[in-house]
């Protein structure tokens, strides 16, 4: 364990083959079906000119310009699952670009309302490195973002985005590695916690007002999506606690916490190696779940 205590980035290919292989154990770590259709799960939210699915329905693609963005979204909501999908944002100067990837409780077209959010957004730029923005929102409280510098290039090619979702925590990977987790502190502190029904979405748009102008010069901006395959429990209005049961393999007592190799990776790898913004150290924001 001490060789693993003190892990420096030449440590990190041989860590990535250890937790691959130990991944191949774990159910987490199926591999994401391409060959699922997308119509299965999914259909267009917005912009349906601007969504255009290709492969015999394996990959979408959605297209930003100045006319309009795009969107899909899970035809079943969901009260708790593992959630994943292959992206690979678009392969220009985006600043002022978003490419999401998120649960979300709010009805398509309807206002925000004691809603639950998980979110997964690619902040665009015009240099490297490449920033994943991570946000939770509960009963509409949010503002607990975390924010990592990629240690890839996610316009290259296509990589694994996953959320973990059940009654004990939300875990975010990227190909397999941890690089968030947010626990479930409702009964020990009274933090709200995500536990409303959720869909899920995709898009790409621009925020301006956040990221700085858009250059339509580079437009259209494309952003792909693959593994269109859904491991989650549907939620029924009639029993609404049913998706916590431990007959869900992601509800099972070993996915309530990490397991020890993954938090290396998470404190020692993402956190200490690529974490630029986490909520807890701003000084402007003041959480009680920053303080135990």
């Amino acid at each position: 364990m001490g060789y693993f205590m003190n892990i420096s980035r030449s440590n990190i290919p041989v860590l990535l083959a250890i937790l691959f292989i130990l991944s191949l154990f774990n159910p987490l770590a199926i591999s994401v079906d391409d060959t699922v259709h997308f119509d299965l799960n999914y259909s267009p939210t917005w912009g349906s000119n601007h969504v255009t699915v290709l492969g015999n329905g394996t990959q979408v693609q959605l297209l930003l310009d100045q006319q309009s963005g795009a969107g899909f979204n899970s035809k079943n909501k969901y009260g708790s699952g593992i959630f994943r999908l292959k992206i690979k944002v678009p392969n220009k100067k985006d600043a002022g670009v978003i490419t999401t990837f998120y649960l979300t409780g709010v009805p398509i077209d309807q206002p925000n309302g004691g809603h639950d959010e998980v979110d997964i957004e690619f902040l665009g730029s015009n240099g490297k490195p490449f920033i994943l923005s991570t946000n939770v929102f509960a009963n509409d409280a949010g503002n607990r973002e975390q924010q990592f510098a990629l240690w890839f290039d996610p316009a290259e090619d296509f990589h694994v985005y996953e959320i973990l979702w059940n009654h004990h925590h939300i875990v975010f990977f990227v190909d397999k590695i941890p690089i968030r987790v947010y626990h479930n502190l409702k009964a020990r502190l009274g933090v709200n916690y995500p536990s409303r029904p959720m869909h899920v979405e995709t898009s790409i748009w621009n925020f301006t007002s956040w990221l700085g102008p858009v250059d339509w010069s580079q437009a259209p901006f494309v952003a792909e999506y693959r593994g269109f395959g859904v491991e989650a429990c549907v939620h029924d209005s009639l029993d609404p606690r049913g998706c916590h049961s431990q007959n869900y393999y992601w509800n099972a007592p070993k996915y309530w916490k990490l397991g020890p190799i993954q938090q290396i990776f998470l404190h020692e790898h993402v956190r200490k190696n690529h974490m630029v913004y986490d909520y807890c150290a701003d000084e402007k924001k003041h959480f009680i779940e920053c303080k135990t």
